[in-house]
């Protein structure tokens, strides 16, 4: 069992909040849960997955990782709540521990929204975030560092690329930092308009074609359609050839270098169709290590607000 001070975390909102040791007890308690190990509650838990934004991976992963610890899952509707009549994020958040829920996994399009919510002393919650905006993904992140650990062993010396909508992903931005953290070589290739001078700091831009034989991982984005709406220029045949990862430059890769998207994925966007399960590709172990992850970080949190009878 890892020793609890470094899986016991109040909130896990952002991966720049975790350390090296933090990510990866994270990683090895993760792994214990998917060989079997369980976790007994004494005290029963109320859970509430408030999301904002659609999603079919990280929503069912988390409902199942809560259920799989022993959690009542509270359904909670956007629509259906009083979001729709005007009311705050905080004050239905302020609700629903009112009326018990202890555990609150929120997706949002605001940036950083789970700012306010941590400084609201009187919200007595474990707080997750499940994605805010255009900023961070951290149980994304952490499923994508424990395939990587399964797959390598390890991060140092690894070369990853992160290939595509830069701009608009959380997912490169949890990642590029912890990978560095880890020992990790990063890289970034795509349309040079979605690239973000700052990410400089974290690895270097090259185009696709001089990476895509060089990295032992790479990392496609997701192209997000629903930020690009106003851009009638897009082509996805086009983007497909200049950007993607295409049958042809598959054949380039490294024999031991992994695939990873984190889903959904575009067909013939960012990746050939032939490709989403070809041996080379971990995007089903991605998602069904993602219960695994977020069964950790669940634990870490209700253990950092001493919930459930854990100490």
């Amino acid at each position: 069992m890892i020793a609890e001070s470094l899986t016991c975390q109040p909130a896990l909102v952002s991966m720049r909040d975790l350390d090296v040791r933090t990510v990866e007890a994270l990683i090895h308690r993760a792994e214990e849960f998917k060989h079997g190990a369980q976790l007994e509650l004494a005290e029963p838990v109320f859970a509430a997955n408030m999301f904002f934004e659609n999603s079919t991976r990280t929503h069912t992963s988390f409902e199942i990782a809560e259920r799989r610890l022993g959690l009542s899952v509270v359904d909670f509707n956007p629509q259906a709540s009083s979001v729709s009549k005007g009311e705050t994020l905080y004050d239905t958040c302020l609700t629903l521990a009112a009326v018990g829920v202890r555990l609150l996994v929120i997706r949002h399009s605001q940036d950083a929204y789970y700012q306010e919510l941590l400084n609201q002393p009187a919200l007595p919650v474990a707080l997750i975030n499940a994605g805010d905006g255009s900023g961070e993904h951290p149980s994304q992140s952490l499923l994508d560092m424990m395939t990587i650990s399964e797959t390598f062993g390890g991060f140092s010396g690894l070369k990853v690329a992160i290939v595509g909508d830069l701009n608009h992903s959380r997912v490169a931005r949890s990642n590029m930092e912890v990978l560095k953290k880890l020992g990790a070589q990063v890289y970034f290739s795509g349309p040079e308009a979605w690239y973000d001078k700052r990410f400089d700091c974290f690895g270097q831009y090259l185009p696709m074609d001089e990476l895509v034989d060089q990295v032992d991982v790479m990392m496609m984005l997701r192209v997000q359609h629903e930020r690009h709406s106003d851009d009638a220029s897009f082509d996805q045949a086009d983007y497909h050839q200049q950007y993607g990862l295409t049958l042809e430059r598959a054949k380039r890769m490294k024999s031991d270098a992994i695939i990873m998207h984190p889903g959904p994925i575009n067909r013939g966007v960012e990746l050939a169709s032939d490709l989403v399960e070809c041996p080379q590709s971990k995007f089903v172990e991605q998602m069904r290590n993602g219960v695994f992850v977020r069964m950790a970080m669940i634990e870490s949190v209700l253990r950092g607000n001493q919930l459930g009878g854990l100490a």
